[in-house]
């Protein structure tokens, strides 16, 4: 089983449809982590991108037969997680204003409850966490995966299902919107990471 690790993408996916369970395993820890933190930064929750994470990870399994190995994994597996996330926002959206009455802040879990000797660095990762937050859902996936997740513009347009330029289009609005955004509330302090 230990030469499993060593095999790629496509190959892991073939012994998986092939029978080999492990091989399945290993795809989920190839891409835990980097998976894992794109659904944190796009859902603002750990608990929602574990679900979403959860979600895409079974969707991978049922739709597994419909790989094709001769494109990469892992366009297709953001793939599904993006999809998952934007379906998740609008069920959440949808509730939230069905529930009209319901406190604001969502589930109570914050992410501010750091140390008072938090650096200014870490200071100005949350400030831009939080921006990034309130960007519009298509400007916000796109800066992601583009700045974040540093996808090149043609897997994003694949990931997607839009066309290049709108990839660049998005991208350069949702530079815009976050600067003017930073500068309203910030002024001129500088981004920092």
């Amino acid at each position: 089983m230990s030469n499993l690790a060593d095999l790629s993408d496509s190959q892991l996916v073939e012994a998986y449809k092939g029978g080999q369970i492990e091989a399945f395993n290993l795809l989920v820890g190839r891409y835990r982590q980097e998976l894992f933190h794109f659904l944190v930064r796009f859902l603002s929750n750990r608990a929602s991108a574990e679900d979403v994470f959860q979600e895409a990870f079974l969707q991978v399994h049922l739709s597994i037969e419909t790989f094709d190995t001769d494109r990469r994994f892992k366009p297709w597996l953001f793939t599904i997680a993006a999809n998952k996330a934007r379906d998740y926002l609008r069920r959440r959206n949808q509730r939230s204003a069905a529930q009209l009455s319901a406190p604001v802040g969502g589930d109570g879990a914050s992410t501010r409850d750091l140390p008072t000797e938090a650096t200014e660095q870490d200071e100005t990762r949350e400030l831009v966490r939080d921006m990034v937050t309130e960007l519009p859902d298509h400007l916000r996936e796109i800066l992601i995966l583009a700045y974040f997740h540093q996808f090149p513009y043609k897997e994003i347009a694949q990931m997607l299902s839009i066309p290049l330029g709108t990839v660049k289009s998005r991208l350069h609005a949702a530079v815009g919107t976050f600067a003017d955004m930073w500068k309203q509330k910030h002024g001129d302090r500088e981004v920092n990471l």
